[in-house]
């Protein structure tokens, strides 16, 4: 497929799920991109499997978070084995009720999710431009000039932005020299999607095995009697090439205490882990998000999510400056606000990655005496698992510190930069319980004032709101909660 235009106001490289959502969000806020991928077409890999709770309510936004969860597996527990034998069982069913309106873990392969964000394109006639690369990119103070390379032809294509959404390896990134700082792991690891015919193997739990042998996992996979099996290689294995599934299963037994019966198996491969950031997230008018940004281990399923999110962050900024609603300054803030996140994640996921693999006799023991014990007991409390389900979830995300947070309220339980929480509502016009969310799903800003209605002079509020903020907040409409209150809310 050949690009025609000799300019684009974006231009997206990679269609994985961060260039994917990146176009996505372009669109829903009235700018329609230009989409490159390397890749001859959507990955047919299963690769990341989690979908966390605020990915999910990203997808709401979208109006496809309905097929995502058809397509898709809710996780029940977490189940810890050490030496083949059960130590801990974490029930995970609806462990952030009331903090979400999905309040579980999601089991939805990356290349459902690319599908997914690919049909949505389609319908807003974006299309995907596959076997294209970028041959060399140059800017300056007012655009960007890509060369890119599709069916032997070479075309030049000017840009008021790139985002780079292409990968581990980007050629965004070393395009423009950015240094991607970090390591990789020494062990090696395999991954396997399996269809299964074993009664030891849950359907619907994560179940984590160590030992002296190393370490494995079992994810269910939404099809029937399917999974996701990863673990550590053993030492003569790491050594040898063409490794086949064959070889590794007297390792995963020697694990987990479990032969598996395999009936079908859909892909195996092994690889290195690494654990790395980009030094910047930006230079001038180019961008990059997901993994050609941030990379790390799959510890707590993250990774995917963490580049959803920040096409998310990104998608509003740069549509607002492109369509010229917002100055260009606020650009500044995706780098301020998404490279703490990432480094945190890369801390994270580093130290509790270490933990697990690690056969020391001292994290062994650790895991072995005190980590059960230490698990269950956190479990018990209900303020630790929200805490918990915060972090894992991403919706404890806060952007609190950026410069274009402004607080000034008294709240000290939530401020400025925080995600919106959670919170139903009835709606007194639509005679339906709804929710925050929902009321702030459409693009642009919503205000939303509590209060009860006699105190407030709307139409005082409203001329001040329109004088000091914008034009574009030109209609009110006025809800409540039952016996809680009520809502005055404006709506671009």
């Amino acid at each position: 497929m050949l690009i025609t235009e000799q300019h684009t106001k974006v231009l997206i490289v990679g269609a994985g799920p961060s260039g994917l959502m990146m176009a996505a969000q372009l669109i829903r806020h009235g700018v329609q991109p230009i989409i490159i991928d390397i890749k001859q077409g959507p990955t047919n890999q299963s690769k990341a499997l989690a979908v966390q709770a605020r990915s999910l309510e990203i997808y709401r936004q979208l109006g496809i978070v309905e097929r995502a969860l058809q397509g898709g597996k809710q996780a029940h527990g977490l189940v810890l084995n050490q030496d083949g034998k059960e130590v801990a069982s974490l029930a995970i069913t609806d462990v952030g009720t009331q903090q979400t309106p999905y309040p579980f873990v999601h089991l939805y392969q990356q290349s459902k999710n690319e599908r997914l964000l690919l049909d949505l394109l389609t319908q807003n006639c974006c299309p995907v431009y596959w076997d294209t690369t970028v041959v060399s990119l140059k800017q300056n103070a007012r655009q960007v000039e890509v060369q890119l390379q599709s069916d032997q032809e070479i075309t030049t294509l000017t840009c008021d932005y790139v985002v780079g959404a292409d990968g581990a390896h980007s050629t965004v990134r070393k395009q423009l020299n950015i240094p991607f700082t970090g390591d990789t792991y020494a062990n090696e690891f395999f991954l396997a999607d399996l269809e299964l015919n074993n009664a030891e193997v849950k359907d619907t739990q994560l179940q984590i095995f160590w030992g002296k042998a190393g370490m494995s996992a079992f994810f269910p996979l939404p099809e029937t009697n399917s999974y996701r099996v990863i673990g550590s290689l053993s030492l003569a294995s790491q050594a040898k090439a063409d490794l086949q599934l064959d070889e590794v299963l007297p390792h995963i037994a020697a694990i987990t205490g479990i032969a598996l019966n395999v009936v079908q198996q859909n892909w195996f491969t092994t690889y290195k882990l690494h654990h790395r950031m980009a030094d910047n997230f930006r230079k001038q008018r180019c961008f990059l998000i997901g993994d050609a940004a941030h990379i790390h281990s799959p510890v707590g399923g993250q990774g995917m999510n963490t580049g959803l999110q920040d096409a998310y962050n990104l998608g509003w900024k740069l549509a607002g400056v492109v369509t010229h609603q917002l100055k260009e300054t606020i650009l500044d803030s995706y780098a301020t606000e998404r490279m703490p996140v990432a480094k945190e994640l890369l801390d994270t996921t580093d130290r509790a990655f270490k933990i697990i693999v690690s056969r020391s006799w001292f994290w062994l023991a650790v895991k072995k005496w005190i980590m059960p014990t230490g698990v269950r007991f956190f479990w018990k409390s209900e303020s630790l698992r929200s805490v918990f389900f915060k972090r894992l979830s991403q919706i404890g995300i806060s952007y609190r510190d950026s410069n274009i947070s402004l607080h000034l309220s008294n709240s000290k339980g939530i401020k400025a930069g925080d995600r919106l929480p959670y919170l139903k509502v009835f709606d007194e016009k639509k005679q339906l319980e709804t929710d925050l969310h929902e009321w702030c799903a459409k693009p642009g800003f919503t205000l939303i004032v509590l209060g009860k209605l006699q105190e407030i002079d709307l139409f005082t509020v409203a001329k001040w709101i329109t004088q000091n903020y914008t034009p574009a907040l030109n209609f009110f409409t006025c809800h409540h909660q039952k016996r809680t209150g009520r809502y005055l809310r404006f709506l671009r």
